[in-house]
């Protein structure tokens, strides 16, 4: 009896390890590799997560940037840093409302989202020239001119994707395409989802921005090469880093310092290299006026960023 009762809680324990581990993903697949406990370690210090929008699903992201938060568990061993994935772009929005994470990797629309919910910009990811919007289409497709997509599906990310949404929409209407009623818009969830369903031929058009495309280019050389980027958007202001407002001056201040300078020694290159991201530039609330602006004229002319 002992032995039955005792394999029934290693079961139980289990199966909440599992849920706890789901739920720290908005319930995404299980991330391969490591798992990162949330829980500092005896003798840590306060721990400080970092939220990063879905450039790409959970266990990509993880292995893109962890190696990030690695570096400033190093130069930072007063503090315990946590990288905090999304399986999809209302799942990012909701940590932003809910104030859940401490740190922020958002879009350059959800940074203006969270100055609502009280975090601040400290710098911006990559320089601003990369920051566009980009069509790949299949090299056999046809299409050569933005008329060519009228009566035909094109997909994005998501509706909330300023690079690869907001400003490729935008930049068809500029050429007379309506958006909203020649074209069948698809929003299925990812950089990738979005490449993918042109290559499969499911859209005549799949809409990303720079990062994602250059290691599309890398992991899946073989279906890159059928595709090719047709047009590509005038580029606006890059993603931002974020820190919400309870979090000390100190511990913002040094992890700015230490971001800034990633582009100045081999290992932070390497980090950033992995990012897809050239260096990490120092930025405030105020450099995103610019996409306020923007997303203004972008709701006035087209619809609602958030489709109702």
């Amino acid at each position: 009896m002992k032995g039955t009762v005792g394999r029934r809680s290693l079961r139980a324990a289990v199966v909440a390890l599992a849920m706890a581990v789901l739920a720290g993903c908005d319930q995404a697949p299980p991330v391969a590799g490591p798992v990162y406990d949330p829980r500092p370690e005896p003798g840590q210090g306060p721990s400080y997560r970092l939220a990063v929008h879905p450039l790409h699903n959970p266990s990509k992201l993880f292995a893109v940037y962890q190696p990030l938060v690695e570096y400033l568990n190093r130069q930072m061993p007063e503090a315990h840093f946590l990288l905090v994935a999304s399986r999809d772009y209302p799942s990012f929005e909701k940590k932003i409302r809910e104030r859940s994470a401490e740190f922020l990797l958002p879009n350059p629309w959800q940074t203006l989202e969270a100055m609502k919910a009280g975090f601040h910009v400290f710098a911006m990811a990559g320089d601003a020239d990369d920051f566009k919007g980009i069509f790949v289409v299949r090299r056999d497709s046809g299409i050569r001119r933005p008329a060519d997509l009228r009566g035909r599906a094109v997909s994005y990310p998501a509706a909330t994707a300023l690079a690869a949404c907001i400003m490729p929409q935008a930049w068809l209407h500029s050429q007379g395409v309506d958006v909203m009623r020649d074209i069948e818009n698809r929003y299925v969830g990812s950089q990738e989802s979005s490449i993918m369903n042109a290559y499969q031929g499911r859209t005549a058009a799949g809409v990303t921005w720079p990062p994602p495309w250059r290691a599309f280019q890398k992991n899946h050389p073989q279906e890159a090469a059928a595709l090719q980027v047709i047009w590509e958007t005038p580029h606006l202001i890059n993603n931002s880093v974020m820190a919400r407002d309870d979090v000390p001056v100190a511990v913002r201040e040094r992890v700015a310092q230490l971001l800034l300078k990633l582009h100045e020694t081999p290992e932070g290159r390497g980090i950033l290299a992995v990012m897809e991201t050239a260096r990490i530039h120092a930025a405030d609330d105020s450099s995103y006026d610019v996409v306020r602006e923007y997303v203004a004229r972008f709701e006035r002319q087209v619809r609602p960023v958030e489709p109702k």
